[in-house]
């Protein structure tokens, strides 16, 4: 829970206020492109007010909702504009140009200026590339990353991990940990000692036991820097909101305690209903044209390269914690397993060279539409695990199976935000999406599920 945040006193942007002048930039832009669109790019004589207003709408509208899903806003990275920014970039830009030119075609079977279309073709991506670029290029003469003071509980914690969390592990969270200091310690401060170690200090973040109140000094001057206009935030709301996962891991048992309970209570609404039926209905006929469309050429390519049996059925443990079997095409060799099970790694010396092409398409995941049909998965959820690994991780974590409460996805948050799971702390890491997915569940994340797992058999990523 987000204790407060001011605008009184502060000097330095946070991460939604920087998110909120880039996205100033691309409204001005937009508006721009498609006044220019409108008046200079179409033949306007036979253009109705109602045509241009449509056109108008829709075109804004889609550009902003392609760059949510694609995540276009996201400031979290170690470099300011990487080429995977600016690939989607351009995919967003390509996909709004066309839609409009299409769209005005097939309604309104509008004729264009041609050179002024060519304008609008190549204009658009290139300027969300030149405003992006002094967006980045303006911040970096602008101080935004915070100086944190960050009180903790000694016991049970691990303050190189917790400072390495907040500093940003691969991404950039634009927090610093300046001065951490222990709960027990702080509570034997004077107030003017714990307002020095305040001074220069931008924002507090606080991990301790919800249940136990703060050290009175402690309080108080906490709420003196919350006057003052200064961040103040518990770590578990600073890790989902920047890692857009739940840290119920490495911290108190009462806090992860709080969040688990908290999943119980979330509602899925009647309309994330309807577009879950309508996603899984619609991808269950687009992936079942294409799995019946390719099993008769993996089936000739298996008798040849990769001898035995076409399928491999496995049990996994699905909602609820019931049994059911998963099929997928056979990438291993024939007795993987004859040692005992074994998580799949990504030079896994049991994959077959005709299934390191099927894994690399993600076509040996094809055939789970099987289970999709029978009703035992989704396309979008937690992935199944087998039982034996399901004990092991409930021995080692009591909140594993909370994501046992909804069905298992062929994809989900975990696949697309972290890497391939080789290891049983693979699987404990991956479990914190999870539940940021079943507490967060929305139709805009599962479109960003839905984008992200598309981008990734593209580039081929993982195993």
């Amino acid at each position: 829970m987000i204790l407060h945040q001011t605008m009184l006193g502060r000097s330095k942007l946070n991460i939604p206020e920087r998110k909120l002048i880039l996205v100033a930039g691309d409204v001005i832009i937009i508006i721009s492109l498609l006044y220019f669109f409108l008046r200079h790019v179409i033949d306007n004589n036979t253009l109705s007010v109602y045509a241009n207003i449509l056109l108008f709408g829709i075109g804004f509208l889609a550009y902003f909702f392609l760059a949510y899903v694609l995540n276009f806003y996201y400031l979290g990275i170690t470099s300011n504009y990487s080429g995977r920014t600016i690939i989607k970039g351009f995919l967003i830009s390509l996909l709004f140009v066309l839609g409009e030119v299409l769209l005005s075609v097939i309604i309104f079977d509008i004729s264009f200026w041609r050179i002024n279309l060519l304008l609008f073709l190549f204009g658009t991506p290139l300027l969300l590339f030149f405003w992006r670029k002094l967006f980045f290029y303006v911040f970096k003469f602008i101080s935004t990353t915070k100086d944190v003071l960050y009180f903790y509980n000694k016991r049970g914690h691990n303050l190189e991990k917790d400072v390495s969390i907040i500093n940003g592990h691969e991404i950039n969270t634009f927090y610093n940990v300046i001065e951490s200091i222990d709960l027990g310690e702080a509570a034997g401060l004077t107030e003017k000692e714990l307002k020095e170690l305040d001074t220069n200090i931008d924002s507090w973040i606080i991990d301790t036991d919800t249940s136990k109140p703060l050290p009175k000094n402690v309080e108080k001057t906490m709420l003196d820097a919350f006057v003052e206009g200064k961040e103040i935030v518990t770590f578990s709301s600073f890790y989902e909101n920047i890692y857009e996962a739940l840290p119920i891991i490495s911290h108190n048992a009462n806090e992860s305690c709080s969040e688990i309970l908290q999943l119980q209570h979330t509602r899925i609404r009647y309309l994330y209903r309807v577009f879950s039926f309508t996603v899984n209905f619609l991808l269950g006929l687009f992936i079942g044209v294409i799995f019946a469309t390719v099993t008769p050429f993996v089936f000739l390519l298996n008798l040849l390269l990769n001898r035995g049996p076409l399928f491999y059925v496995q049990q996994r443990i699905g909602q609820y914690g019931k049994e059911f079997n998963i099929y997928k095409f056979r990438s291993m060799v024939v007795d993987a397993e004859k040692s005992g099970a074994k998580m799949a790694s990504k030079n896994d010396a049991r994959i077959t060279p005709f299934g390191k092409i099927l894994r690399m398409f993600r076509v040996d995941e094809l055939p789970q539409i099987l289970s999709v049909i029978r009703g035992d998965m989704l396309f979008i959820g937690p992935r199944p695990e087998r039982e034996v690994f399901v004990d092991k991780l409930n021995t080692m974590l009591p909140y594993y199976n909370i994501r046992h409460l909804v069905k298992p996805g062929i994809t989900g948050w975990a696949q697309v935000k972290y890497k391939y799971g080789e290891t049983l702390d693979d699987s404990i890491q991956k479990l914190e999406y999870d539940l940021y997915y079943i507490k967060s569940r929305s139709i805009t994340l599962d479109l960003r599920i839905i984008f992200k797992t598309f981008t990734t058999i593209i580039f081929s990523r993982g195993v």
